[in-house]
């Protein structure tokens, strides 16, 4: 799309405050109420706040603890972030899952609690297929309220001088949730600001964000083959999964066999929907207990571990170039160190699908044991955990620090959270050598080239 077309989409939805992009979020019934049990659990359709509870009584709370650079004179010279979009409605996919069932406890569920009554009674199938994955309000106050949060932990890199210089660069997919989610980033600093007087750009590029769809080795191999999934496909066949379907019949009081996996996925939305974009406690949530959570939660997981991260090696290599794009960017700033960095911050918003093969790529949240149909009992306290990883508005975020004389370090953030780069020596330092890190990951950053991992085809030579 043109820089110019651009400017007058951001113009426009600036003007008229966001409100053509949003519908009412209000479900037709529903109490505001506690925090479902099995809230932890919602896999990639959980919300930030469960990743870190501190928000839940101060949406704006920010912990400075967590960068504790060498010495004082280290300063903070780049910050390059990839951010997942806020909360959005269903897909058309998962709203055709959700009527379908919504029609059978309407029409067969024989169940006498007062919460199956409520559904039958009071609550409407309010999602509609036309919504397919738009962003929510909810989603723009994740974005809004993070993009303060990082200003108020970086204030010398996201500041309202760096953004006005221009030394702040925003890139996003081309999917209406990240580019709205991008107007709404830029909009929580613009307000924080207080600038009225000034648009800022926005990059819209589908060959970093979304990497997945170009890479015909990944689309071929894993997207596109329904083999790619048998674990998948077995855990949802399992012991586990059919125990979880039967509770959820006996709750509703309908024969087993209309309970399908299916189903109890699209409960297990409902649920989470109705949390995420309403903060409602939905009596669809009565049809899971804890354990059932936990299951729920362990078949998301799997369908990620083996379609996006260490199930097979394409899904990490597919994010190589969005990999050499942060690298390439850090490489400037740090060459820049001691004068003007000419791009102080990169705000670069995607998908759960761009941060997971990036962040396997790098090595995170990597177990000893791969996660399989059959190992559930032994991984319940697993690292690999999307509920933890990839909430909506997830983020990555790396800082490089000049602490003078050429030393440069490098922090990762996951979810405005200390972590370690998996691997390097010295685990307990959280900002090392930025060049150790490279060196780390010396095959990567010599390699790792897009066009030829992506390849469907191998020449021979090179077998």
């Amino acid at each position: 799309m043109p820089i110019t077309v651009l400017k007058v989409i951001i113009v426009y939805i600036n003007v008229i405050g966001f409100c053509c992009c949003f519908r009412n979020d209000a479900s037709p019934t529903g109490k505001t109420a506690d925090i479902p049990a099995i809230a932890k659990y919602f896999s990639t359709k959980g919300r930030y706040e469960e990743v870190n509870p501190y928000l839940i009584d101060d949406i704006l709370a920010v912990n400075r603890s967590i960068l504790q650079p060498p010495s004082a004179q280290c300063r903070q010279i780049h910050l390059t972030a990839v951010i997942r979009h806020g909360t959005r409605y269903p897909t058309t996919k998962n709203v055709k899952k959700m009527q379908k069932l919504y029609d059978l406890v309407k029409s067969s569920a024989a169940g006498k609690d007062s919460w199956l009554r409520e559904i039958q009674t009071q609550w409407t199938m309010w999602y509609t297929e036309d919504m397919d994955g738009r962003l929510v309000q909810k989603g723009v106050n994740d974005h809004k309220h993070l993009a303060v949060r990082l200003s108020k932990l970086f204030p010398s890199l996201i500041s309202e001088e760096k953004l006005r210089g221009g030394f702040i660069k925003f890139i996003t997919s081309s999917k209406h949730r990240c580019v709205n989610s991008t107007l709404s980033f830029k909009a929580g600093l613009t307000k924080l600001w207080g600038i009225t007087d000034q648009e800022f750009d926005h990059t819209v590029n589908d060959a970093l964000m979304r990497f997945f769809d170009k890479c015909t080795k990944f689309v071929e191999e894993v997207e596109n083959n329904l083999s790619a999934l048998v674990e998948v496909d077995k855990f949802k066949q399992g012991p586990e999964m059919r125990r979880v379907q039967e509770k959820i019949a006996d709750r509703l009081r309908v024969p087993y066999s209309l309970i399908t996996d299916d189903m109890a996925e699209a409960a297990f939305y409902l649920c989470a929907y109705e949390f995420a974009i309403n903060t409602v406690n939905s009596p669809w949530c009565r049809l899971f207990d804890e354990v059932d959570g936990q299951v729920m939660e362990y078949a998301n997981d799997l369908k990620h571990y083996w379609k996006r991260a260490y199930g097979y090696d394409i899904n990490s290599k597919s994010s190589c170039i969005l990999f050499h794009d942060l690298f390439s960017r850090l490489d400037k700033a740090a060459n820049e160190s001691g004068q003007q960095v000419t791009e102080a911050v990169t705000i670069q918003v995607g998908h759960a699908e761009t941060l997971l093969p990036l962040l396997t790529l790098l090595g995170f949240s990597k177990d000893s044991d791969p996660l399989t149909s059959t190992n559930y009992a032994s991984q319940t306290g697993r690292s690999f955990r999307t509920s933890y990883m990839l909430p909506y508005a997830a983020n990555l975020v790396l800082v490089l620090y000049d602490c003078g004389g050429g030393d440069l370090r490098l922090q990762p953030l996951l979810n405005e959270k200390p972590v370690a780069f998996p691997g390097l020596t010295d685990q307990k330092d959280p900002m090392p050598l930025y060049q150790d890190v490279k060196d780390h990951y010396r095959e990567l950053l010599r390699g790792c080239d897009f066009e030829t991992v992506c390849q469907l085809f191998k020449h021979t030579a090179e077998v």
